[in-house]
């Protein structure tokens, strides 16, 4: 599904409840392919073309997104820091306007440090609070 398609059946389903949702665009910047999300250059040329600003019960709020699990801090900065220039980036040009845009989610148990390091304003850290998944 695309992402314009989906933001519209979230939005369908946010005026039925007559909320608004704030969402996070999820960014693929891991040297991963189990993880997900825009490239750094579709999200840009989606937040660009200002579709979503049609959708009234959606709020676009920031970006997120999860780094390459490994030992090297330098892969894991690195990464952030292509994060941090992407939010900078959108916040600076495309959101300049929208306060409520200002959420960089990054960092998780294991990385949490670098990522506030770098610029995170949200980090996960389920897996500290709560110990390792079960499944």
């Amino acid at each position: 599904m695309d992402s314009l398609k989906l933001l519209k059946e979230i939005s369908k389903q946010a005026v039925k409840n007559n909320r608004t949702i704030h969402v996070l665009l999820e960014v693929h910047i891991a040297k991963e392919e189990s993880k997900h999300g825009f490239t750094p250059q579709e999200c840009l040329d989606f937040c660009k073309k200002q579709e979503w600003e049609e959708l009234e019960n959606i709020q676009i709020s920031g970006l997120m997104s999860m780094a390459t699990y490994t030992e090297d801090e330098r892969i894991i900065r690195d990464e952030f820091r292509t994060l941090y220039q992407l939010f900078t980036e959108l916040k600076n040009n495309i959101f300049i306007n929208k306060p409520s845009f200002k959420e960089l989610s990054m960092g998780m148990s294991h990385d949490y440090a670098i990522a506030v390091e770098e610029g995170s304003t949200m980090v996960r850290i389920g897996t500290s609070i709560f110990g390792e998944r079960e499944y």
